[in-house]
């Protein structure tokens, strides 16, 4: 009896439901600005609390609306609002498209990294930085990575010449600093000092920075920052085919590039490619000369197809990255300082009478024998499903990295260094509908990696195997004049190997990874055992205060966590092309670390300003200390090669960025833009000495630039000002203090379009480091790529790159 009466109201209800469901229509449609969609754009019918934010393509849906005419409102932050009637009738559904007009002002800017909807910078508590397309391409960037640090204080970078840049942000760096590529986290070796991003610099149309932990959304990894490097492609609705062909060249290292991307729409489908090539021989400088084995050949090739519904959008993309890079080592002539070159193997290798490196050979774009060979493969896809006022949003990702380092100048075809990393890359999560001005979303992300050494000779790491999960809650709110965004995550890290044993191979006396007949004749362990669960817990919370509408204050705090990388924890071998012998240490915890932000904004009619201030407490803090013996001598395992042994401590930075960017009104053609950044960093002494300071903080850095533009055509002149570092970390000689320099730079452009205003080329000269300064940057390895303790001329290491004069021309059709 109960069973059947349960049944009819289950039956009743099911009805009804359907009844009011037929009885309601919906509202869908699309917010543009000039053509292009407008994310994070506010639609709400007039008169009742039914809304909803605008995606990242534009697109929106209101769904149970009662039949009849409504009001409908549209806004965002920089543009003109907009209300416009609307006529729903039931079981139907009205499609809308809406252009919103922009009005003059800097509030607009829309950000995607760290939020899990399309945020407005202004509403977001959490420090983040935007750099488009002009802001790119109107630089001598001889890398990507190399055009972040001089547009957004507080990002430095060490580098290992001048294709090789690891970005640092705020005083930290490897794996604390996050790298998406289009939301894609970069997995490539990135514990390595020369190991770059594997990203191709053309392809890049926007970069947005977290200046912090950003751990809640990301996990691991993400405890210093985010850097996402945006592809965009702007798509026309005339059924044709698109496109743009870009060149490049620089003087001081002749590097040539050219890059080819094409991008086709019909109906919802787009459809975009992208083929990219560079290269270069040794870069120079007025102390060094040439520096042998700075050249390089990269190649880049991708491609994408997406498709834009009422039910949502899917997006299906794949990239490779080729680079062949030469490793540079700094053995000179004792006497002439001129470069040379390795011939023999390192048993038999005299340093001090290595043949020296030919003038030919040092502008040769042919690569010497002695070179890395990175291989960078990634497929994936992202589709976000409409349900309801919410959203289902994936991301799935298949990459590949792999990395040869031929280091044997007898057996050049023979890898010194040969590793494969596989990694499976995954990000859920749920927008729940807005419930009464609460945005929340809940998420799970992580990976499966797994890394084999192949026929390699050296083993700095060993064969391991992680899996990595962590689920998280976010909400956010407007209060008023308030903003509030805070979350909470708990993460699980697993990461485990095998014995690893390293044998000799007979035929050519080099050293391979162990089998089973060198294991039974006694090869040796070179790696035993390891299996450890890393945990922990990350969160945030801050708000933005709108003292007015361009006026603000911003608070946050925020607590990160990051496992222990493999090379920190299970190294043990050298890894040829940094020149070091690693060390690690299996009993390590995670690094935790706690920030508090505060900032300052101000976007008035004739002037920006930005202020931040931090302060940033880590536990667990590992760094690298070169390992001594009882006497303080440096310990040689590997001779010519420098042994690191890594350890924890305590640590807090702190510092601060100031942002003054004048465009008065009266003059509109000018900007002269100026910003400051300030990091110092110190971690406890051990056993009640001294606190020391941290290694690879950048010294203060100040950049002013002046820009004049009239129609299409701009000029513009820029200086670079670094302090001297004297706050260094000096235990054991690891690092030497670091003297000022002064680097100024100077700019043209000119857009050139036909009598229907439609561009047919941008064209543009850079110089940098006008006055060829010869200077050291503190974040510079090859400073420390030294053989002698005396040097006839007095000068140590190796310089950063002289006077260089770039050509951007690039033709869109």
């Amino acid at each position: 009896m109960f069973n059947t009466l349960f049944r009819v109201c289950f039956v009743l209800l099911t009805i009804c439901s359907a009844m009011v469901k037929a009885q309601t229509g919906s509202i869908s449609g699309k917010v543009v600005v000039k053509d292009q969609p407008l994310a994070a754009a506010s639609v709400k019918i007039t008169g009742t609390s039914i809304g909803i934010k605008t995606d990242e393509n534009g697109y929106f849906r209101l769904n149970n609306i009662s039949p009849g005419q409504h009001e409908l409102q549209v806004s965002a932050i920089g543009y003109a609002s907009q209300k416009q009637w609307v006529k729903v009738m039931a079981e139907s559904s009205s499609e809308l498209t809406i252009a919103l007009t922009p009005v003059e002002t800097n509030l607009n800017e829309v950000v995607i990294t760290g939020v899990t909807r399309a945020t407005q910078i202004r509403n977001n508590p959490v420090p983040i930085a935007v750099m488009n397309s002009r802001a790119i391409n109107s630089q001598a960037n001889t890398n990507i990575v190399d055009a972040i640090t001089r547009s957004i204080p507080g990002v430095s970078a060490v580098t290992t010449g001048p294709n090789i840049s690891k970005p640092f942000i705020r005083g930290l760096g490897y794996n604390r600093v996050l790298t998406l590529y289009d939301g894609v986290r970069q997995e490539g070796q990135q514990w390595g000092d020369e190991h770059g991003i594997e990203i191709d610099q053309f392809g890049i149309s926007r970069v947005e920075v977290i200046k912090g932990p950003a751990s809640l959304t990301y996990g691991s990894d993400a405890l210093a920052g985010v850097i996402n490097m945006i592809p965009d492609v702007v798509y026309k609705d005339d059924n044709k085919l698109h496109g743009d062909i870009s060149t490049e060249a620089h003087t001081n290292n002749g590097s040539l590039g050219a890059s080819l991307g094409l991008n086709y729409k019909n109906g919802d489908w787009k459809y975009s490619a992208r083929s990219s090539v560079k290269r270069a021989h040794d870069y120079r400088n007025s102390v060094d000369g040439f520096v042998y084995n700075t050249g390089f050949n990269e190649l880049n090739l991708s491609a994408m197809a997406k498709v834009d519904k009422q039910w949502g959008a899917f997006k299906i993309a794949a990239n490779l990255y080729n680079n062949q890079q030469e490793i540079p080592d700094g053995s000179r002539d004792q006497f002439s300082r001129r470069f040379t070159k390795q011939v023999d193997e390192a048993g038999t290798d005299d340093i001090t009478n290595r043949p020296i490196v030919s003038d030919a050979e040092l502008r040769s774009y042919k690569l010497s024998p002695l070179y890395q060979h990175i291989q960078h493969y990634r497929v994936y896809t992202h589709g976000v499903l409409n349900v309801g006022q919410g959203n289902i949003d994936a991301l799935f990702a298949v990459q590949q990295s792999v990395r040869r380092e031929y280091n044997h100048p007898t057996a050049p075809e023979q890898p010194g260094l040969y590793v494969v990393l596989n990694t499976l890359n995954y990000d859920i999560k749920y927008n729940l509908p807005e419930l009464q001005g609460w945005e929340a979303t809940i998420g799970l992300n992580g990976m499966f990696q797994g890394n084999r050494s192949k026929n390699g000779t050296a083993f700095p790491i060993p064969d391991y195997n992680l899996f990595d999960a962590g689920t998280y809650v976010l909400v956010k709110k407007k209060i008023g004049d308030f903003n509030v965004l805070g979350g909470l995550r708990y993460d699980n890290r697993n990461i485990n190997w095998n014995d690893f044993y390293v044998g000799t191979n007979a035929a050519t006396g080099f050293e391979r990874k162990g089998t089973a007949a060198d294991i039974a004749a006694g090869a040796p362990l070179q790696f035993p055992a390891f299996s450890k669960v890393y945990h922990g817990i990350s969160g945030s919370a801050g708000l933005t205060y709108n003292i007015t509408e361009r006026v603000l204050l911003k608070a946050n705090i925020a607590r990160g966590y990051r496992a222990p990388n493999i090379t920190e924890i299970g190294s043990n071998g050298l890894d040829p092309g940094a020149h070091i012998v690693y060390l690690g240490n299996r009993t390590f915890a995670p690094e935790f670390s706690l920030q508090q932000d505060l900032g300052f904004a101000a976007y008035l009619k004739n002037v920006d300003i930005s202020a931040e201030v931090f302060n940033n407490n880590i536990t667990n803090y590992i760094f690298q200390s070169k390992l001594t013996d009882a006497a303080g001598n440096p310990v040689i395992i590997v001779p010519g090669n420098t042994t690191y042994q890594y350890q924890q401590a305590a640590a807090r930075l702190c510092g601060a960025e100031l942002t003054v960017n004048l465009h008065p009104q009266q003059q509109k053609w000018l900007n002269f833009n100026n910003s400051v950044a300030y990091i110092r960093g110190v971690k406890n002494g051990a056993n009640g000495t001294p606190a020391e300071y941290l290694p690879l903080i950048p010294p203060l850095h100040a950049r002013s630039e002046i820009k004049a533009m009239i129609n299409n055509f701009y000029i513009k002149a820029a200086a670079d000002m670094y302090a001297t570092q004297n706050r260094f970390y000096a235990t054991d000689d690891t690092e030497t203090a670091t003297p000022g320099y002064s680097l100024f730079s100077l700019g043209t452009g000119i857009t050139v379009k036909n009598k229907a205003d439609k561009t047919v080329f941008e064209l543009s000269v850079m110089a940098d480091n006008i006055f060829d300064k010869a200077y050291q940057s503190h974040l510079n390895r090859l400073k420390y790529f030294e053989y002698y303790q005396t040097s006839p001329n007095g000068r140590y290491g190796i310089y950063n790159m002289g006077r260089n004069v770039s050509f951007r021309l690039t033709v869109p059709f």
